[in-house]
Formats: C-alpha cells, structure tokens, sequence
C-alpha cells in the first residue's frame, strides 16, 4: 500500500493506493491524480485573481463568460442541489463569509447578500451569465468534485483499489472496505461513530472547527441558504454517502441545515445521511 499527501483546496489531500502494482507505475497514477486536484484548486479557488470563480465574481450582471468545462460541472450541479434543497445550498454565500472574515474581499465593495438569490445561471456552450450582483464560493461543492477527478484520474491509469481524502470528503475505489472514523461533534478528538467505505464516497460537514464569535454574534464557515445564518455547534456533525464526493460534499449542508436526515434531497440524488 502507498500514501501520497499534498496540500491544496486548504486541506490535505491523502491518495492511498491498494494495488499490487509496480511502486514506479503507482506514483505515476498518484502524480496524475493530484495534477487533478491542482486542476480544481486553480481552476476554482476564491483567492486566485485567475481562478474561474473570480472571473466570475468580477463580472457585471448580464455579462456572458465562458468556463472550463469542469468549473461548468461544478456550478451545473450546484445549482441542482440548490433546486433540490429549496436553496439550502447556495454557492451566492460568499458576501457572508467575507463579511464574517472568513474568506478575504476580492474587491473593496462587497455586494448585498440576498438569502436565495441566483447570482449565476449556467447555459449552452460552457457559458455563465452572470444574472444579478454577487459573490459565489465553491468551497462547499469543489472538494468533492476533486476527489472525484483524482479517483477517476487513478482509474484511467489502471489502479483498481484506492482511496482519496481530503479533508473529510472521500471516495473509494475496489473491494476493500475502508474504515472512516467520524469525528464526535463536541469532542472532536474522539471518534463519534466508525463506517466502512466500500466503493463510494462519503463526506462530512461540521462547524467543530471554525465556529466562533464574531462582532457579538455566532458565526462559522457554513451557512444556510434559505437566510443566510451561520451553522453553528448545535447543528451537530452530519456524513453522506452518495456515489459521487461532488453530490455528498453539497448536500452534507443541506442536511446540516435542516436538520432532516431523509431529506428530499437525498433521495433526488441516491444518497443517504447519517447525523452525529
């Protein structure tokens, strides 16, 4: 067994490779998988002035830009989960984060946050239009989607048994069952449950590690949709199981938020939650 970690989407990224394959051929199917996750990170970072999702935040309402075809997937899906969830999830929560010092202004005047509100629309040809002012943030669907593009980046160079993590959002590939230790939610260096993932992918959403105070009020990196508050402390610890890392990733904030784990939106997207 081999493990590789590297850094990006500010997190660690772990890729763990069961084959019994020449070391030489796994380290190259490793270096492949994490060209992928780069991929994403340029491609969809808040921070990078080039990045997609900056293009896009710099835009003008009615401006047409067009994307890369990942970043395109990403903001295709998001939008779905967002439908799904009756905007729970909703990637337009960037003006929040900034205002509660979570994530840096990319620019001096911060739009209005208007809970619900879809600031970009997807349509033909890689397109975005951007349809009113706003920021959005993929930090809470790109995670995902990058462990999805490492797996399938391992496959297509012939590995059969893997495992990708990063921070929290996995997915594996093979027979092996692998074990995922869930953190308990108020006591996080203890294990609050233990699951085997066996070819598919799990992801999980708490806000242990960045509720704070904030200016007299309660905030974290996670935020419901529907009204722009923070997810804090109480909402628990909440895990997804789904096929896909992208589709877990999302809807581990809409069950956060709702607190509901049979949320419609987990039967939309064959998925199941667990709430710890």
């Amino acid at each position: 067994m081999i493990r590789r970690a590297q850094p990006w989407l500010g997190t660690l990224v772990e890729i763990t490779v069961a084959d019994a394959l020449p070391d030489e051929a796994v380290q190259r199917a490793i270096s492949l998988a994490f060209a992928e996750v780069a991929l994403v990170h340029r491609l969809m970072s808040f921070h990078a002035a080039d990045s997609d999702v900056a293009r896009l935040n710099r835009a003008w309402p009615g401006d047409m830009l067009t994307v890369d075809p990942h970043t395109w997937r990403v903001l295709e899906l998001a939008q779905r989960v967002a439908d799904q969830s009756e905007q729970i999830f909703n990637i337009a929560c960037a003006p929040r984060l900034v205002a509660w010092d979570c994530l840096p202004a990319p620019q001096p005047e911060v739009p209005a946050y208007r809970p619900g509100l879809t600031v970009l629309r997807c349509e033909a040809g890689l397109r975005v239009r951007k349809a009113v002012p706003g920021w959005v943030d993929l930090g809470g669907i790109a995670k995902g989607y990058a462990v999805d593009l490492a797996l399938a980046a391992l496959g297509d160079a012939g590995i059969a048994s893997a495992c990708v993590n990063a921070g929290g959002d996995l997915r594996a590939i093979g027979p092996l069952a692998w074990p995922v230790r869930l953190r308990a939610p108020r006591d996080p260096g203890r294990a609050g449950a233990v699951l085997e993932l066996r070819d598919e992918a799990l992801a999980t959403s708490a806000s242990y590690f960045s509720a704070r105070r904030h200016e007299g009020r309660d905030v974290s990196a996670l935020v419901d949709g529907r009204d722009g508050s923070a997810l804090g402390a109480a909402a628990g610890s909440v895990s997804v199981r789904a096929a896909s890392c992208a589709v877990a990733d999302a809807l581990t904030k809409v069950v956060l938020a709702s607190g509901d784990a049979a949320h419609p939106a987990l039967q939309a997207f064959a998925a199941t939650a667990l709430i710890i």
